[in-house]
């Protein structure tokens, strides 16, 4: 009798802690309430490198296209804004090489081609395509280092599509004989391709 008495009393000791544990936990979520932190307060910094190799490399934005408006460019325009290269470039036929080659004829003139000039081991690696055509020219124009990876060429480029045409013009007319302005088809083409990268596709 005495043993079950004792027992009785153990079992409704247990139960009054679990009831007084529960009763407890609920008062303190009723009288605290937990605030959910904007952020970690324990911060792991990720090296640099270790971040972005975790995002897709996407590469350069693409580069607005400008052979639909080479037909109607500004020769006179892209002469004045070729100022800026001139401490660098020549473009008259006798004109002599600088820190950049001479420019007269460099429209689909083969890259690294100029007699007399060194060019750096990037731009003569560069050979896609071979020839300085209307595209290869406006994207090596909008930005030279993200066009040539290891160029020398210190020139931070020419951001606006209508600039870069007039420029394109004008080396288009420095030339013995001018080279044929794009098709409206081969216009179309680059224009619906440059949408397309646009867009992600």
């Amino acid at each position: 009798m005495s043993t079950s008495l004792e027992g009785n009393k153990i079992l409704a000791g247990i139960l009054a802690a679990g009831i007084f544990a529960m009763v407890t936990s609920k008062v303190a979520d009723f009288v605290v309430h937990p605030k959910q932190l904007p952020e970690n307060v324990y911060k792991i910094e990720v090296p640099e490198g270790m971040a972005s190799a975790s995002a897709k490399d996407t590469g350069p934005e693409p580069v607005e296209p400008v052979l639909a408006l080479l037909a109607s460019a500004d020769v006179a325009a892209g002469e004045k804004g070729a100022k800026k290269c001139a401490a660098c470039h020549t473009f008259d036929k006798s004109g002599a090489n600088k820190v950049g080659p001479n420019l007269f004829g460099v429209v689909n003139r083969t890259k690294a081609s100029h007699d007399g000039f060194n060019y750096s081991d990037a731009m003569k690696a560069f050979a896609e395509p071979k020839e300085w055509t209307y595209t290869s020219l406006n994207n090596f124009l909008h930005k030279p280092t993200d066009y040539i990876k290891g160029t020398k060429m210190n020139f931070a480029g020419v951001k606006k599509a209508s600039d870069r045409a007039d420029l394109i013009a004008y080396l288009r007319s420095m030339a013995d004989s001018p080279s044929p302005l794009p098709s409206p088809e081969e216009a179309k083409a680059a224009q619906d391709a440059y949408e397309k990268a646009k867009a992600g596709g």
